[in-house]
């Protein structure tokens, strides 16, 4: 089977990353509980009549697409792969507004029309006139690792050349007090980067796309190269032993690795997974957090993909 390698990458989020000659040099730290992204000027990447048309998501993905084509050097793909966690979910609270507030009456389908998922992918393709394979993962926070996995499959059965893939989510004001009432947010506010400190109940939610193209050509443009997937939907044993067989899988040794990412979101319900492994199998690896800057979404791992 063919390699898989990243040939470019780019990102929109929390930090000022859409500049790729850049990388962190100035961190932005927030006082709340919602991170919302550092947007780029979209004038000069999206007509301004187009671009009042169109969501956030939308246009976090189209401009971070453009800029993962212009370092790759490429005008179109082969395919295009997105994940999304809730898509674009301002239009969906829009459209469901609407509903209640007209009593199921003189409904226009433009806010349901540009709520559905796939509308990313398919605004992207049509920008860039791309014909081929056009698919949106909705698979909750797995939703990019999938997107990633079905590009990796595809590059080593030489059943495309390059692929543009991408994960997108975008905040929505009505399902973001949704997820603070169930404890999925923070109460009380911290500052972004002590959140890994906080010892308390719900993340900092965040927003942003991260897009990369994947090639089975290594380029002058090169970051890595893809070697190994995996996802589990349910810990039948420890993430520890989980970790001890992906690796073996890979024929490497846990010395052999240079770096570890971690998911950390300041949750203490949920960070002792990755407490295990930070105190445990990787107490001397060198190890990186990534969601005290972005914030945490259904494809905030897209932006830990970006990070290494």
């Amino acid at each position: 089977m063919k390699k898989v390698y990243i040939n470019s990458i780019a990102s929109i989020s929390a930090q000022k990353t859409f500049d790729n000659t850049q990388f962190l040099e100035e961190i932005c730290s927030y006082a709340e509980t919602v991170l919302p992204v550092v947007s780029p000027n979209y004038k000069d990447y999206i007509l301004p009549a187009a671009a009042r048309r169109m969501a956030k998501g939308i246009k976090m993905g189209v401009v971070a697409s453009k800029l993962a084509l212009e370092e790759a050097e490429l005008e179109n793909v082969d395919a295009i792969i997105i994940g999304t966690g809730m898509g674009c979910v301002r239009d969906s609270e829009k459209f469901v507004s609407a509903i209640i507030d007209n009593d199921e009456q003189y409904l226009t389908p433009t806010s349901f029309i540009q709520s559905t998922h796939n509308t990313v992918g398919g605004q992207i393709a049509l920008g860039i006139g791309c014909k081929g394979y056009n698919f949106t993962y909705v698979h909750s926070s797995n939703s990019f690792e999938s997107s990633l996995l079905d590009a990796k499959l595809m590059l080593q059965n030489d059943e495309a050349n390059t692929i543009l893939i991408g994960g997108v989510d975008e905040l929505g004001a009505h399902t973001t007090e949704l997820h603070k009432v169930v404890n999925h947010v923070k109460k009380n506010i911290v500052n972004s980067l002590d959140i890994l400190k906080s010892n308390t109940e719900g993340a900092v939610f965040g927003e942003g796309a991260n897009f990369f193209t994947l090639g089975n050509e290594k380029k002058p443009s090169t970051y890595a190269e893809v070697i190994g997937i995996k996802m589990y939907n349910t810990l039948k044993s420890s993430v520890s032993d989980l970790a001890k067989q992906f690796i073996a899988s890979q024929k490497i040794a846990i010395a052999d690795i240079d770096l570890v990412i971690l998911g950390n979101n300041g949750d203490v319900t949920f960070d002792g997974n990755y407490n295990e492994l930070s105190s445990g199998l990787f107490a001397n690896t060198q190890q990186a957090y990534y969601k005290h800057l972005c914030g945490e979404f259904n494809t905030a791992s897209s932006f830990g993909f970006w990070l290494l």
